[in-house]
């Protein structure tokens, strides 16, 4: 099984100004921008931005005030590999973190044996901007 990094998701604590500074900084392309989430790439990877309104939307204990790493995301290209990740993530002591949505992109997410979270998605529903 092959699964490809595609995003990675920071919380930050102003949208604006550290969007401003992966597009000056590295040249990211800035692909999309609501009041929660700023998505960047840079063609291969995108950066998704995000500064939550509520710790109800932040989806877990660390809440809306949580400044880093918020979760990274792969995606599967085979759709039954998709189905087997569960039980293979939980068989090397991952398990479950919830199901949720990003625009129309449907991810599960987990946590490690060491608790960051990432998710998983398939390739219908990856990120724009990334090749």
């Amino acid at each position: 099984m092959t699964a490809k990094l595609r995003h990675i998701a920071l919380t930050v604590s102003d949208l604006k100004k550290e969007a401003e500074f992966y597009v000056n900084v590295f040249g990211f392309t800035k692909h999309s921008e609501n009041e929660v989430a700023v998505a960047l790439s840079d063609g291969v990877v995108n950066v998704t931005l995000l500064k939550f309104k509520t710790d109800e939307d932040a989806g877990d204990e660390r809440g809306k005030d949580f400044v880093g790493i918020h979760h990274i995301g792969f995606v599967v290209e085979d759709p039954k590999e998709f189905q087997a990740m569960d039980q293979t993530i939980k068989d090397n002591g991952g398990k479950f973190h919830f199901e949720g949505r990003a625009g129309m992109a449907v991810e599960i997410k987990y946590r490690d044996p060491h608790g960051i979270v990432f998710d998983i998605s398939e390739p219908d529903h990856a990120w724009k901007g990334i090749s």
